[in-house]
């Protein structure tokens, strides 16, 4: 669709981006996530954050290769088919290896159901509220980064490549933290990841110089992808209930995909025109702020077994740190 749209045809553009690739990233994303808990239960965190380390691969490979091809001989229209080509046979083999471990149960969890228990879970309610604080501020280095390198007189070849410096960081991060989970807690993971993030985000209102451009773009993606890994295993810590793992994580990832839609609106609205970096650092960095405190909240309410289910929680979560 997107190779069909036409100069100066806005609506054509945001149809089959805005909205007909967002709708189908949310249908496969999830399920994509949820399906795990069906063949790995003790394991179920370092597979996580494994399957999103792919994520982060492909965004450090694709720019390179779109940009080659839209700027080559083959132009838009054809760039995007071709690129459309490869995501298509990449989904197509995708569907082929994924599978359900059992057929659907007769007695099917009921979404109502499932999302009464959501509300009355405090550690739950947390964790979504640190996961949409996280999406407000992720996007911003993503989005911004490249601006900022070149308002600072930084080359535009720099500027295209520091998006995939910060993505192949990224991809470090998510294979490292699928590691490191098997020895600390997803939360406390989490935690740290958020305060690095807290840090970069305020320090972008200062940087000018090429090299801090790269160590933004490092640290930030080794942070922000560490995060980006986790938020599967923490939604998977915080259900008790591995049939409503689906539930759960449709809930989060709708109220995420609402931070995500305004986050970066209001950065750029706080930036103007004029490019005054320090307030959508400012602004972001608070973000970042805000959720890593929910977070550590979220921590504590498991720790301190306030929310119903929350034994079962720190049962299962003790049982796979000792058994791996």
């Amino acid at each position: 669709m997107l190779s069909l749209a036409k100069p100066g045809q806005y609506y054509q553009v945001f149809l089959a981006q805005g909205i007909c690739s967002g709708c189908a990233s949310g249908l496969i994303f999830v399920p994509t996530m949820a399906v795990l808990s069906q063949h790995f239960k003790k394991h179920l965190a370092p597979v996580m954050t494994l399957v999103m380390s792919g994520s982060c691969l492909g965004a450090t490979i694709h720019p390179i290769m779109l940009n080659y091809l839209l700027n080559g001989p083959l132009g838009f229209s054809n760039g995007v088919r071709v690129s459309a080509g490869f995501i298509s046979g990449l989904l197509f083999l995708g569907c082929l290896l994924m599978r359900t471990r059992s057929p659907p149960s007769h007695s099917a969890t009921s979404f109502t159901s499932a999302a009464t228990k959501c509300i009355h879970d405090p550690a739950y309610l947390l964790g979504v509220a640190g996961l949409f604080f996280y999406m407000l501020w992720y996007y911003y280095p993503l989005f911004y980064l490249q601006v900022d390198s070149q308002s600072h007189g930084i080359g535009e070849t720099f500027s295209f490549y520091s998006l995939v410096i910060m993505n192949a960081s990224s991809f470090m991060a998510q294979f490292t933290s699928g590691m490191l989970v098997k020895k600390v807690r997803e939360d406390t993971l989490l935690i740290i990841a958020g305060t690095g993030c807290t840090g970069l985000l305020f320090s972008m209102a200062w940087i000018k110089t090429l090299p801090g451009f790269v160590a933004i773009g490092v640290l930030y993606g080794f942070f922000s992808g560490s995060a980006l890994a986790l938020w599967g295993p923490i939604l998977a810590l915080l259900t008790p209930d591995y049939s409503e793992l689906g539930v759960r994580m449709g809930v989060a990832s709708a109220i995420m995909a609402l931070g995500g839609l305004i986050g970066s609106p209001i950065s750029g609205i706080l930036l103007t025109s004029n490019y005054i970096w320090w307030r959508g650092a400012v602004f972001t960095g608070t973000m970042a702020f805000s959720g890593t405190i929910a977070f550590v909240l979220m921590k504590i309410q498991i720790a301190r077994g306030s929310s119903p289910d929350a034994h079962v929680r720190e049962r299962r979560s003790s049982t796979e740190v000792v058994v791996a």
